[in-house]
Formats: C-alpha cells, structure tokens, sequence
C-alpha cells in the first residue's frame, strides 16, 4: 500500500468571501479521506457551501490543537494506511501564521506529497495593497502585549525597516488593535508609512496607507474587527 497525499486547503477570510476562493479546490476536497482542522465545525459548515452534497459522516475528523502529539501520531498512522488528508484552518492558509505546521513537518519526514492549494491569505493580500515594499518583507507574528515591551519591539522593527528598506508585517488580537495603534503613533517617526489592512476581503474591507503623521490627525477605531499592520521607515 502506497502512502496517502496530504492537501493544504485554504479556507475563506471572512465568511461572506466564499468567492475569493478558487472552486478548483473542490476537486483535492474530494480526493481526501481525512480531515484535520482547527476548527471541525466552522471546517464542516464551509465545506458544505463548497460543495452540498458532502456526507458529513463518510470522512474522519481530527482537531490539529487536542492532544498534538497524540494527534500527529493518528496524522502518521493514517498517512501509511494510504489515506489522503486535508489540512485546513479557521482562515486563511494552513501552516502560514495558522497551524498545520507540525503536520506538514511530519509528512515531509515520510517524503509524501503534500500538495499547497492557492487561496486568500491576509499577509500576501495587505502586502499587495499596501504599496510598500514587496521585495523585502518579514512577517513578525504577534508583537508584545506588554506595552514598554512594544514600543521596544516597535523601535526594533522600523529601525531594521530603515536599514533594509524591508516591509514590516505584523498581528495583534482584535481587540487588541487600539491599543497597538496608539503605541504605533506614540513610537515611529512622522514620516514612517503605516498600513492598516482591515477586514481583508469583506463587505467592510479596508487597506489604507499613510504616514504617522497623516494617522495622527485621524486616528481609526479598528476595536474587535480583524487587522494585520504594515510599516515601512523611509
């Protein structure tokens, strides 16, 4: 029995974005036995709008975050039985700042196919439309919480964005992004470009870019609602 392949299935940003989807996923949805996710039940309802007539019920379901290692073991298990896997998470694309990473790690290790399948990602989509530079960029994650810590980690980002003329892309949790905003605007220099990408690919979507000066004289209330941040030292 050969091995199983693995797919990395993109997920929709925003749920009423299901068109930003490709539909030529469909085809790798149906190829698979197994599905791991982030979320099962947010994994089954957009499966369903994909594609109505899945049986539920015919397909086994795992959660990548219970029990990790317990679970890359089933992952493996399931792998050499010759079962083909889906991996997707919540948004977005599976092991690029979401999970699935451990899993792609280990079906690397067993030399299987893991097949990337093209969907919207919110870092690629903000660099896009940002206007900054998309030759050099460096996507930090989620900075500190602690704001002495974030200033700190503010300073240290558009410092190596001035000397490398690199575009500095990071997250924080929604309801998080005032305060960050607030601490962006106390820190970086006046002339540094700002860009707050926020609900990418939604009714509401918005994708600006200004200096910190121009933010200053209006500063947005993004309380709760999904961002990623882009700045760029000129």
């Amino acid at each position: 029995m050969g091995l199983g392949k693995v797919y990395l299935i993109p997920c929709s940003l925003h749920e009423e974005a299901i068109d930003a989807v490709p539909p030529n996923i469909l085809p790798s949805i149906q190829d698979c036995d197994v599905f791991f996710t982030e979320n099962e039940k947010t994994a089954r309802r957009y499966f369903k709008k994909l594609w109505k007539e899945m049986v539920i019920d015919n397909y086994q379901w795992f959660t990548i975050h219970k029990a990790e290692e317990e679970v890359k073991q089933s992952f493996i298990q399931l792998l050499k039985q010759g079962k083909n896997i889906g991996i997707i998470s919540e948004a977005g694309c599976p092991g690029i700042a979401d999970p699935g990473q451990i899993l792609i790690d280990a079906a690397q290790q067993l030399n299987v196919t893991v097949k990337p399948l093209v969907g919207p990602s919110s870092i690629l989509l903000a660099l896009m439309a940002s206007g900054m530079n998309g030759q050099c960029f460096q996507f930090n994650g989620y900075i500190p919480i602690d704001s002495l810590e974030r200033k700190k980690a503010i300073t240290a980002m558009e410092a190596d964005s001035q000397k490398r003329q690199c575009t500095q892309i990071f997250i924080e949790t929604p309801y998080r992004n005032n305060a960050l905003i607030k601490d962006l605007l106390q820190t970086c220099k006046d002339g540094t470009k700002l860009c707050i990408a926020v609900d990418i690919t939604a009714p509401s979507e918005s994708i600006q870019t200004k200096t910190i000066q121009q933010w200053r004289s209006q500063v947005p209330d993004i309380h709760k609602r999904l961002a990623i941040f882009l700045l760029i030292a000129v």
